[in-house]
């Protein structure tokens, strides 16, 4: 009886129809896995948002941070002595259970891991080109509402990385302990913590941790205050819908260069007054807490 066997080029045929598949479905599994964690994001950033708003109606005002930021009592030598799981912060356990809602999806840091955190980068636009809010309620939007002070108090230098912070493991975490407008040091986080702290690209190809929830951020508020302040900031007794509570950076793209590419909407914002939504990573990179809706 004769016996037929594939030949070579059936056999190269049915790889490469092998191939060509694999190379179109592998990719619809990736973005399909990839939605499903922003999905899970924009979950977890409405929960926050829900118990934040218990905390506001139980202390009269928001807490200083979400999961809290590290303190000298939890950490010696650099090295977290206290886990995120173990720390009673002004969130958690009491209003979120799950240490999971801070995370983010495709955060996989322990629980004893900390960070240290700078400020995101200032708006660059020129002073009085970009008004956001009529804030001399004269009813016109105009330069004269684009004050300095009204603007972003610190930033950090995104051409370069802040290792003197790196080397410093005695530094003293403080919110506002700020005192330069580059590199600018804010405090030490648990990397768990996902939307108190979140990953910026430098021009070096060095990923770091910049701040992105904090009750003040302009210069009138991290001082004295002032009438002509933008009252978007959760430090004031009853900011509006458009303030920004905090965002996602975890799925921004970036190019060779280390730059972020223009457009899409791989930011997940939360504001005050809505759902989280995705918003363009460029511009949320380049305006932080004056981004709006």
């Amino acid at each position: 009886m004769k016996k037929r066997a594939f030949t070579l080029i059936e056999l190269l045929t049915v790889m490469a129809i092998i191939a060509l598949l694999s190379a179109i479905i592998f990719p619809v599994f990736g973005r399909v896995k990839l939605n499903a964690f922003k999905s899970g994001d924009m979950s977890a950033m409405n929960s926050i948002r829900s118990a934040l708003q218990l905390y506001r109606d139980d202390q009269g005002g928001y807490p200083p941070a979400l999961l809290g930021y590290i303190t000298p009592y939890q950490y010696q030598n650099g090295v977290t002595v206290v886990p995120a799981g173990q720390v009673h912060g002004a969130l958690y356990p009491k209003r979120v259970e799950s240490l999971d809602t801070f995370k983010g999806g495709i955060n996989k840091a322990k629980e004893n891991l900390m960070v240290p955190a700078i400020w995101p980068q200032v708006d660059a636009r020129p002073i009085g080109s970009a008004p956001i809010l009529d804030l001399n309620a004269d009813g016109i939007l105009s330069p004269l509402d684009d004050v300095a002070l009204a603007r972003q108090a610190y930033g950090s230098n995104y051409a370069s990385t802040a290792q003197y912070f790196l080397n410093d493991p005695a530094a003293t975490p403080n919110i506002n302990q700020s005192t330069s407008t580059t590199d600018t040091v804010v405090g030490r986080f648990y990397a768990i913590s996902g939307y108190d702290v979140g990953p910026a690209k430098f021009l070096n190809g060095t990923f770091y941790n910049e701040l992105h929830y904090t009750l003040f951020w302009t210069g009138f508020g991290v001082t004295a205050g002032s009438a002509l302040d933008d009252p978007r900031q959760l430090g004031y007794s009853d900011p509006p819908d458009t303030t920004v509570i905090t965002w996602s950076t975890y799925y921004r793209d970036y190019n060779n260069a280390n730059q972020l590419t223009n457009g899409g909407s791989k930011d997940i914002v939360l504001f005050l007054g809505g759902a989280a939504r995705p918003l363009d990573s460029k511009q949320m990179s380049e305006r932080s807490w004056r981004m709006m809706p």
